[in-house]
């Protein structure tokens, strides 16, 4: 006999999926795709419905004790649940005090608690956690521009952690060991393969469908009384690792330790203790500015100081191309089109539109190391380990 749990999962995995794709057919095909009350309530009610009897019997089944990947699991299946509700205008932060769907917030509360995190749907479960099934992994819809959006996404992150895996190795070697350069190589395809899929990305995702059909699943919503951002691609730890090794943030940096603070309970418990561990050490940039002034002429610090910073201006020209190709083009671009109510509510991380954009272009310029007066970067640190380059 199939368990709860499986049977939520086939549900998701079938129907769910048929549900949200038919309703993304009907708003697309309409003059304003913006448009979502009073298109397919139909639909919308038996997706709720069904969904509702699926949470039901899991509440009243409690905790199962079937360990952390059914638990995932179980919290995957109600924050997606819960984040079609979202798009489908079945819930909406901005006109309620808690969420209409209180057995779907407690179930989600139950499994996020016990969990260590945020009781919603992540990009965990989406992207690194997404369990294929004879070859189709969990999704809102079955729109091509969905699952190449979900593909090369997950290929992006499963590369930078790559690339967090072998900075890391760096520094159990030291950053002046000559084998060094073995893990700095491995650094180095690891982002040119995300400038890769980002490329691909860009190229081939259809601006329009992303923008009405994809993105509107992301949004903010409430578990209880609570509002919950949306889940984001950044969600992991090992773009932050990048950051932190490479030394262009500082987690003593008032804006990046809020953005730390902010993810943390976004991310798989097993990320969460790489990032605290990350954060406690010194930084590869910082060794090398202790090292510059009496090794700066030995072979090996040439060697090593050009290999990092052929690494940071990879990670830079990943960070560039992410901002001004996805966010400029995906999302400002055609945000530009819509009135002040279809604005509410744009965002993943729930701030106005302008706002989120600011912060994008801080995070943006700090990984670039770019020259800023407005804000503290390590464009001078890095400059001067490119002078110091023979």
């Amino acid at each position: 006999m199939i368990n709860k749990v499986e049977a939520f999962e086939q549900w998701i995995r079938t129907s769910f999926v048929q549900m949200n794709t038919e309703l993304e057919n009907l708003y697309f095909a309409q003059a304003n795709r913006a448009q979502v009350i009073g298109c397919g309530e139909s639909i919308k009610a038996l997706l709720r419905d069904e969904g509702h009897t699926h949470v039901i019997a899991l509440l009243a089944e409690g905790n199962t004790g079937e360990g952390f990947d059914s638990a995932y699991g179980v919290l995957g299946s109600v924050g997606l649940y819960m984040g079609a509700l979202r798009r489908h205008e079945l819930s909406n932060p901005a006109r309620e005090e808690r969420s209409p769907f209180p057995e779907a917030s407690s179930l989600a509360l139950h499994v996020g608690a016990s969990l260590g995190m945020a009781p919603r749907f992540s990009t965990g479960h989406l992207a690194t956690h997404n369990r294929a099934r004879a070859g189709v992994r969990k999704s809102f819809t079955s729109l091509p521009d969905e699952f190449l959006f979900i593909d090369e996404n997950t290929r992006g992150i499963l590369s930078l952690q790559r690339a967090a895996d072998a900075l890391t190795s760096i520094v159990h070697l030291g950053v002046s060991s000559p084998v060094a350069d073995v893990m700095f190589d491995a650094a180095k395809q690891a982002l040119r393969d995300v400038i890769r899929f980002n490329d691909r990305l860009f190229n081939q995702l259809d601006v329009e469908r992303f923008f009405y059909s994809v993105r509107p699943y992301y949004k903010p919503y409430r578990v209880g009384r609570q509002e919950y951002r949306g889940a984001n691609a950044g969600d992991f730890s090992g773009i932050n690792e990048i950051d932190l090794l490479l030394g262009l943030c500082r987690a003593n940096d008032p804006y990046y330790a809020q953005l730390l603070v902010d993810k943390m309970l976004f991310m798989l418990p097993s990320d969460q203790a790489r990032l605290r561990e990350c954060m406690t050490r010194t930084s590869l940039l910082d060794e090398l500015l202790v090292l510059a002034d009496s090794h700066q002429h030995a072979d090996w610090f040439q060697r090593n100081v050009r290999a990092y910073l052929e690494v940071c201006d990879l990670f830079g020209e990943a960070a560039a191309q992410h901002h001004d190709g996805l966010v400029k083009r995906f999302i400002e671009a055609p945000a530009a089109n819509l009135n002040e109510q279809g604005l509410e509510g744009i965002t993943a991380s729930g701030p106005p539109l302008p706002v989120l954009l600011r912060s994008l272009e801080v995070l943006r310029d700090l990984r670039l190391a770019a020259d800023r007066r407005d804000i503290t970067t390590r464009h001078a640190d890095v400059s001067r380990l490119r002078g110091a380059l023979r």
